[in-house]
């Protein structure tokens, strides 16, 4: 399995491009991802993760931007993207309806990241999409801790980028769609910063 510098980014772009699956580093664990508007591409990935198809990807998205391109920000979520991110902490938000109904299982939420990196975020511009992002393992077990790990537990995956992660934990992940916030997973971003930074 190949493996490329983070400056290899048009490598790992056509890769995606072509409804391939790559692992990258995140500032929390190590993730596999795809591109988000292709079925093919989701599939793929479902299948590196052997992961139930019901279960939804969260999505990494490039900037602030992108985030509003298919996703409703309210006043909350924007004090949380400004404050966070990009950082280690996911939002739950409300879907755009141009969005395709086979990214979210036809729900009307989606959960969304910001790139972490400056080498994700050029990947990401580059695909021309947001990507699904999943921590690197199969469905079930621990994540993987580095590139060996990766490749024996996930064979199938099409190339990986190179890096160190940081927090060696999930995100926090945060639910701004009712009209108060619920915090569903708290991770290196604790809920008392959260709360602050909504005062």
């Amino acid at each position: 399995m190949k493996r490329y510098k983070q400056n290899e980014v048009d490598e790992l772009a056509n890769i995606l491009k072509k409804d391939g699956v790559i692992s990258v580093p995140t500032d929390t664990v190590y993730g596999v991802c795809a591109r988000i508007n292709s079925i093919e591409a989701k599939n793929n990935l479902i299948k590196v993760k052997n992961r139930p198809e019901e279960k939804l990807f969260p999505i990494m998205c490039a900037d602030e931007k992108q985030i509003k391109e298919i996703a409703v920000v309210n006043e909350k979520a924007e004090s949380l993207i400004r404050k966070f991110m990009p950082g280690p902490i996911t939002l739950v938000l409300i879907k755009k309806q141009s969005v395709p109904e086979f990214v979210n299982n036809g729900r009307s939420t989606i959960a969304v990241r910001m790139a972490t990196s400056d080498s994700l975020k050029e990947l990401i511009l580059k695909v021309g999409s947001p990507i699904f992002m999943s921590s690197a393992n199969k469905s079930g077990k621990p994540a993987c801790t580095n590139l060996d790990e990766i490749e024996k537990m996930c064979p199938e995956v099409d190339g990986m980028m190179e890096g160190d992660v940081n927090f060696g934990m999930p995100s926090t992940i945060v639910d701004c769609t009712g009209d108060d916030i619920t915090i569903l997973r708290e991770g290196p971003i604790s809920k008392e910063e959260i709360l602050k930074a909504l005062k």
